[in-house]
């Protein structure tokens, strides 16, 4: 399958992306790829100077670029200028690539309760578990190897990896949950006792909004009493654990090996690094930015950056570490001297 330029353009344009392109609307594009890697007929992007010498090189046809950046292309290339060359190259990939949809079968190899509602054009794969009184919305695809409990309702167009265990949850619509991710179990909460561990017996659930990612082998534990809730267009990476009772807002990112500690309620938009920490019961506003391998164990008001451990302002964060840096060349140039220079 390949599209016309023009026609990429325009589908752009609907998408709110303005590009300018002097030249050949009718050229053919087949591919999309790196600018390294492309051929003729391939469109790419460029918005990192690190790879500014593939783009000077490139064998792409097309190429998104800034208006300043759009001189180092070679002559052979098309210059597609626009203000987020990514984000435009984004779009054209779900252009381009074929999307994942439902080819309406249901395996003879699923096991599904008679109690349970499946819509229209669902797909069911091998192996897949669902128990009693599951309402599975039109459009849905649940891969291989899957158990989803009872009472679990799944909106439409949501897609479910192979080898989930989805428990005590609501998914909104058009979401994608990634393989292996545990929705809904218990939370980690009990009583300490002087010798003993009373557990804690939780009745809340899952909450997940429309249009929301959660990556491979990430875990969200059902509220203890009132409920955990993931808003709207959230984006969740690998590995993060999201504990009981957390609410997050819309249009929240969080990278890999994040863990979020029981009631702590994130902002929108909210921005994490990988293997941020945020303890218990905490507030964090919206719009803060979290550098990555931070620890967080106090509340964060609005449009903050923060970073390192315990999490504070960013510029303080870096200013202190400067100063430890220079503190520990000085006291080792001082080892040193004393060493090759007794007196």
């Amino acid at each position: 399958m390949f599209f016309l330029l023009k026609e990429i353009i325009n589908f752009l344009k609907k998408n709110k992306i303005d590009v300018i392109c002097n030249s050949h609307n009718n050229i053919k594009i087949s591919n999309a790829s790196t600018l390294k890697k492309s051929k003729k007929n391939y469109i790419s992007f460029y918005h990192n100077i690190k790879y500014k010498n593939d783009l000077i090189n490139t064998s792409a046809t097309a190429c998104f670029v800034s208006f300043k950046d759009k001189k180092l292309l070679p002559k052979n290339t098309i210059a597609l200028v626009t203000k987020d060359p990514h984000k435009a190259f984004i779009c054209v990939l779900n252009l381009l690539l074929p999307k994942i949809s439902s080819n309406g079968i249901i395996s003879k190899k699923a096991l599904i309760h008679k109690n349970s509602m499946i819509g229209k054009n669902v797909e069911i794969q091998d192996n897949v578990i669902i128990k009693e009184n599951v309402h599975i919305g039109d459009n849905s695809i649940i891969c291989s190897n899957t158990t989803v409990n009872k009472n679990v309702k799944i909106l439409d167009n949501v897609l479910i990896n192979n080898n989930c265990s989805i428990s005590n949850c609501i998914i909104g619509s058009n979401s994608k949950i990634q393989q292996g991710v545990s929705l809904g179990s218990d939370g980690f909460g009990f009583a300490l006792n002087s010798n003993d561990y009373t557990d804690l017996y939780h009745m809340g659930l899952v909450i997940i909004g429309n249009n929301v990612s959660i990556g491979s082998n990430s875990s969200i534990d059902r509220g203890s009493i009132e409920d955990t809730i993931i808003g709207n267009n959230v984006r969740i990476d690998n590995l993060v654990h999201i504990a009981h009772n957390v609410k997050i807002g819309d249009n929240s990112i969080i990278a890999g090996q994040c863990g979020i500690a029981g009631s702590t309620q994130i902002g929108k938009k909210v921005m994490m690094g990988g293997q941020v920490g945020i303890s218990g019961h905490l507030k964090i506003g919206n719009n803060v930015k979290i550098a990555a391998k931070s620890g967080v164990i106090k509340d964060v008001g609005d449009n903050a950056t923060i970073g390192g451990y315990p999490a504070q302002d960013i510029k303080d964060w870096h200013r202190g570490t400067i100063k430890l840096y220079k503190k520990w060349h000085v006291n080792l140039r001082i080892r040193w001297n004393k060493k090759n220079y007794p007196s």
